[in-house]
């Protein structure tokens, strides 16, 4: 069957799909996938899937891609290639945070886009925000951009930025003209975003969490999305918030899930007949959107744009990556403060922290080239090149001599120099 191109492609093998779940590390895993299709999704990406990793290790294969057939999941996008395609319906090139030429000029935006197109491009998903523009200064996604790349281009284009309810996801269709709409963060706060709904918490989080059950994900996956589901609830009840952070089992999750939900009934039966404070649209344990204030309001609150990303999702209130707070969850007498960290003796080649019994006071990787150079020992590094050489050396001595063959001439048996030669060669 001939490769379908383009509008052909979008029509036929992705069924005209309009509502588009885009592709979150860690995030659009097969069972949120799964939730975010029941509820209005036509099309949805898998994580970005790291290519090497997905190359060398079967395992990786099989738990992100590979695993049981799951008719429900497609039509479905993979960011992978080749060891991919049986598998799903398109593979993603992704490229990227939106580049400094989006922030410059549109028509270095429009090139790029046309460039790709040429490449063999047969759907385009332009996220109009600058490389700048993410985290807590995400701010406003600039739709012009998006408009100038869907005139400009012969091929389906998707638009990604500002779709926080399906009046946002029409809006972007008819001010655009583009053939469908990514959500990502909207998505996460509101699951039922393409269905026009904005249901109770509880309600999304206790069918995920039953999805869950039957396509498990690592408990990390769902820690975070009931963070993002109950976003606004934990900003009320933050000692739960504290709990979710600290429990390490699915039904641990599920059980403070179910205390939230009753503390939120609780809250509905006090709040009957008034109106939601904090300038939300509803009351906090309805599913809506949660808008990151634009670069320049983030600054005015902190004096510096910050580097990290927000860390509203992470159970706790000091300044520590995500990566450091699941490290101290797991040991909580670890620090990261660099003033406590014990101090390392200076590799006297590269800088790197050397080997404290190192015969050289190298690093591994720097006494590692010196030893082989020297054939020389290090039994700090483990290293034994002179140790082994002897051994060799010893060995062969031990060994009887064989008597060596004599030449044989060209024409007699054996004798095949240029037939060896050619073979070498």
């Amino acid at each position: 069957m001939p490769k379908l191109q383009g509008f052909e492609f979008w029509s036929r093998t992705l069924g005209g799909a309009r509502h588009v779940v885009a592709p979150m590390v860690d995030q659009s895993e097969l069972a949120w996938r799964l939730l975010s299709r029941r509820h209005g999704a036509q099309l949805c990406y898998t994580p970005m899937l790291h290519a090497q990793v997905f190359v060398r290790d079967a395992n990786y294969r099989k738990e992100n891609l590979y695993c049981e057939v799951c008719p429900e999941d497609r039509p479905l996008i993979v960011q992978a290639a080749l060891l991919a395609q049986d598998y799903c319906d398109a593979i993603d090139l992704n490229l990227g945070c939106p580049q400094m030429i989006a922030k410059r000029e549109i028509d270095k935006t429009v090139r790029y886009a046309q460039m790709l197109e040429q490449a063999g491009c047969q759907l385009l998903t332009v996220h109009g925000r600058t490389k700048e523009q993410k985290g807590p200064t995400s701010g406003a996604a600039s739709w012009e951009h998006i408009k100038a790349v869907r005139q400009a281009v012969a091929i389906p284009v998707f638009a990604n930025g500002n779709i926080q309810c399906l009046r946002d996801v029409e809006r972007c269709i008819q001010d655009t003209g583009v053939q469908g709409v990514m959500s990502a963060e909207g998505n996460l706060h509101n699951p039922a975003l393409f269905e026009g709904r904005s249901p109770a918490v509880w309600e999304l989080a206790e069918e995920y969490l039953d999805i869950v059950r039957q396509h498990p994900c690592p408990l990390s996956y769902v820690r975070a999305h009931l963070f993002k589901l109950w976003h606004h609830t934990l900003q009320v009840h933050q000692h739960l918030r504290e709990e979710l952070a600290k429990v390490k089992t699915l039904e641990a999750v599920a059980a403070v899930s179910q205390e939230l939900k009753l503390r939120c009934q609780e809250d509905m039966s006090r709040q009957e007949g008034k109106k939601p404070s904090d300038g939300l649209p509803f009351f906090h344990w309805v599913c809506q959107p949660y808008s990151r204030p634009g670069p320049r309001e983030g600054t005015q609150d902190s004096g510096a744009t910050r580097s990290k990303r927000a860390l509203e999702d992470e159970g706790s209130t000091d300044a520590l990556s995500k990566n450091k707070q699941r490290k101290q969850l797991r040991n909580p007498r670890k620090t990261f403060d660099p003033m406590l960290k014990p101090k390392y003796a200076k590799c006297d080649q590269c800088g790197n922290p050397k080997g404290n019994r190192c015969v050289f006071n190298l690093c591994r990787g720097c006494c590692k080239k010196r030893a082989f150079k020297e054939t020389a020992d290090c039994p700090g590094h483990g290293l034994l090149f002179k140790t082994k050489l002897e051994k060799s050396l010893a060995w062969k001595g031990t060994q009887p001599r064989l008597q060596e063959p004599q030449p044989a001439s060209p024409g007699e048996p054996g004798g095949f120099p240029e037939i060896l030669g050619s073979a070498l060669a």
